[in-house]
């Protein structure tokens, strides 16, 4: 029996996988080899089934690079949890008599290809498309993953549309952005759509925060606006703030539950973020004696499986054929698998140990560089409170008297949050 390809989707939704799927078998068959859908990424493997697949003509994918979503479906199933999931799903690939094996996911995803590559004996030669709309892979030159430029378009799109309504309704809009690791989303959508300020979790520079340390930064930015003769505003919250947070924090707001995913991580779609940061700022607020409308927002699901934008498809489109090239014509026992990206505008595969962090051993993570040039401009253009705010005598005399605080309370509170 011939050797096939086998495609699967890990992890989340992100806006090119069908165009990855597209060009992987078209560039297969064309080579000679036939290729195989695997349904809902490891899920069905891991339990040694192998009867969740499809053969995949390309009269089956000839027009898919232009639609959202994923035709092969994912999941978030982990074959590394236990070595018996592991071994059935390298099993089940082999009985499937799947020779290449083509992974579209994020760093989860990457570290079960390498892991199955390694279980294998490196039978199995494993090509890591990188996929995620958090930009979070540490790709060369500062390459972005597929999917976040058209996350970032459609995102934006929808962050003017609310700061429009902003300004017409005089209320604020808290908008969490998904993002779990690092900000590149929600600083990218907040910059794009001229947001009045956008927050992430690199700017705290600490493993752990609080929920008033988040509010502060908040109330400080919407009492500076009201100075400057605005009551209206949006703020893009970086959905990974929330990962910071003490989860026993969280377990003490009533309703809210949390849970963890396959991987361990935090589900962090299921903790009502913008909801909590409303709250608390309206009741600050309100001990004050004033009255704020704040609407809460997230955006993520609407962006997952948007339609792509030209630049993930023409990406998405190299890399699927990057990803046959390589298993076809270089893969090889000594170098069986790797990363799939471009670096100069040329294919490289970049080996999964380039990936691995060696202090975690888990994939490296692409964290926002608060000393770029992209940062700082940003930053300038947001209504943030700083530390030359509460150096100016007569901004800080009238920040007190907005916040019905004397200049001295003013500065007690708001000293940290002005750091930020």
């Amino acid at each position: 029996m011939a050797e096939k390809l086998g495609i699967l989707v890990g992890g989340g939704p992100a806006p090119g996988i069908n165009s990855v799927i597209n060009a992987v078998t078209i560039a297969a068959i064309t080579s000679g080899v036939d290729v195989v859908g695997i349904y809902d990424g490891f899920e069905h493997l891991m339990k040694g089934r192998t009867d969740m697949v499809r053969p995949l003509t390309i009269s089956d994918v000839s027009r898919i690079h232009t639609e959202g979503g994923s035709i092969l479906r994912t999941s978030r199933a982990n074959p590394t949890k236990n070595p018996e999931d592991l071994e059935r799903a390298v099993k089940a690939l082999k009985e499937l008599n799947i020779r290449y094996l083509v992974t579209i996911g994020g760093d989860d995803t990457a570290f079960s290809a390498s892991a199955v590559s390694k279980a294998s004996n490196h039978e199995i030669y494993v090509a890591h498309v990188p996929k995620t709309i958090d930009n979070d892979l540490p790709l060369p030159g500062d390459m972005p993953t597929f999917g976040y430029e058209t996350a970032r378009h459609v995102g934006a799109e929808l962050v003017y549309n609310l700061m429009q309504d902003s300004r017409t309704t005089n209320r604020w809009y808290f908008v969490v952005v998904m993002g779990r690791r690092a900000g590149h989303l929600a600083l990218g959508i907040g910059m794009s759509a001229s947001a009045t300020l956008t927050l992430i979790g690199e700017e705290f520079r600490k493993d752990k925060i609080t929920l008033a340390e988040v509010c502060d930064v908040l109330e400080a930015a919407i009492i500076k606006r009201r100075i400057l003769g605005r009551k209206d505003g949006v703020a893009v919250i970086a959905e990974g703030i929330g990962e910071l947070i003490d989860p026993k924090e969280f377990e003490q707001i009533p309703g809210v539950v949390v849970e963890r995913d396959p991987h361990g991580h935090i589900r962090l779609s299921e903790i009502p973020l913008a909801t909590i940061l409303k709250r608390e700022i309206q009741k600050r607020f309100e001990q004050r004696g004033e009255k704020i409308t704040i609407v809460d927002v997230t955006l993520g699901y609407e962006l997952r499986c948007a339609r792509p934008i030209p630049f993930d498809i023409d990406y998405t489109r190299t890399l699927g054929y990057g990803a046959v090239r390589f298993l076809l014509n270089e893969a090889s026992p000594e170098k069986p698998g790797g990363l799939v990206c471009l670096d100069q505008g040329r294919i490289r595969i970049m080996p999964f140990e380039e990936l691995i962090d060696p202090k975690t051993g888990r994939t490296k993570v692409r964290l926002v560089d608060l000393e770029s040039e992209r940062y700082k401009v940003a930053r300038k253009y947001m209504i943030r409170l700083t530390k030359q705010d509460l150096e100016d005598p007569v901004t800080l005399r009238n920040l007190a008297a907005a916040a019905k605080m004397s200049a001295e309370e003013f500065v007690r509170k708001f000293s940290a949050a002005a750091e930020i």
